[in-house]
């Protein structure tokens, strides 16, 4: 069975296509929730990269995982206690993931940029949706993908390899978190399983926050950087995304998610005043449409009509 892109990662029960109403007035305010949720997530993130030369990438991701922690354990209502050893792995691997894949994220985009960062890891969840495929046009897309990530990488003097790789690392986690969160969602009812993950990884985050915070006193301003990005990055998409989830087919929400490396390169334009030259915009609009293609052309599971 073939994960379509962010939708592997929708809380089980809400994503399937047949959940979905398909009203015009549903739909409208899933698109609005959508898009509330792209601009909320990458608006959160620019803000983050302003109080970096503060808190660095480290300090940031600490409070984020923090919110995110609060958050999804207020909605989820995890019961720890209950727990077998089979629940408890895959969530500790999504904990693992949720720690890692933010902290190179933030890491490339100092190094690197918004908009090229969260391409790049755009790439994660683009080849879980292209994996075992046979068909043509998928096939097309993952030539015209890589052909994309090539101008992006391209070499110049000027090439942050270190950046680039951190953010194909982010790429990895965002796939592995995808699958994993399947898995989680299959042994554990609800949101459980994601608040303990979150629980998890802000728990490890707790010595790493405590010594950024110590070393490197925040202004209050950063403080309120790191909050605000928390809240607009984690909180906000979590819940936008939920709804949107219960008004929209799921395979429509996967499409639509695939403007995030747009609005990732608007935002850092506008906010961080990051430029991008009009090869590096050709590549997102090439990866943007590679993901779109996939997704909006995957075979999707019919419901049996009852005929009484």
């Amino acid at each position: 069975m073939k994960p379509d892109s962010f939708l592997a990662a929708a809380p089980r029960g809400t994503s399937a296509d047949s959940a979905a109403p398909s009203g015009g007035t549903g739909r409208g305010a899933g698109v609005a929730l959508m898009l509330g949720s792209g601009l909320s997530n990458q608006t959160g993130a620019s803000i983050a990269a302003l109080a970096f030369p503060v808190l660095g990438p480290a300090g940031m991701v600490a409070v984020r995982q923090w919110v995110a922690a609060v958050v999804l354990g207020a909605v989820g209502r995890p019961r720890l206690r209950s727990f077998t050893a089979a629940q408890w792995r895959p969530v500790l691997g999504l904990a693992l993931v949720f720690a890692g894949m933010n902290l190179s994220l933030y890491t490339a985009i100092e190094r690197i940029g918004l908009g090229l960062a969260v391409t790049l890891e755009f790439l994660g969840p683009l080849a879980v949706a292209l994996a075992g495929s046979r068909r043509r046009i998928d096939l097309a897309a993952a030539v015209a993908a890589a052909g994309a990530v090539a101008v992006l990488t391209r070499p110049t003097p000027s090439t942050d390899y270190l950046g680039i790789g951190l953010a194909l690392l982010a790429a990895t986690c965002w796939a592995c978190y995808i699958l994993l969160n399947r898995t989680v969602g299959a042994r554990l009812p609800g949101l459980e399983g994601s608040a303990a993950a979150a629980a998890v990884s802000g728990t490890l985050y707790l010595p790493v926050g405590a010594w950024v915070l110590w070393h490197r006193p925040p202004t209050t301003a950063a403080l309120g950087c790191a909050l605000a990005a928390g809240v607009l990055s984690s909180a906000v998409p979590f819940l936008a995304d939920l709804l949107a989830l219960r008004r929209i087919p799921a395979h429509f929400f996967g499409v639509f998610m695939s403007v995030n490396p747009v609005f990732a390169a608007l935002t850092g334009l506008i906010v961080l005043g990051q430029r991008l030259d009009s090869l590096a915009w050709l590549a997102i609009a090439v990866i943007v449409g590679a993901n779109t293609a996939a997704v909006s052309t995957a075979r999707r599971p019919t419901t049996r009509r009852s005929t009484t």
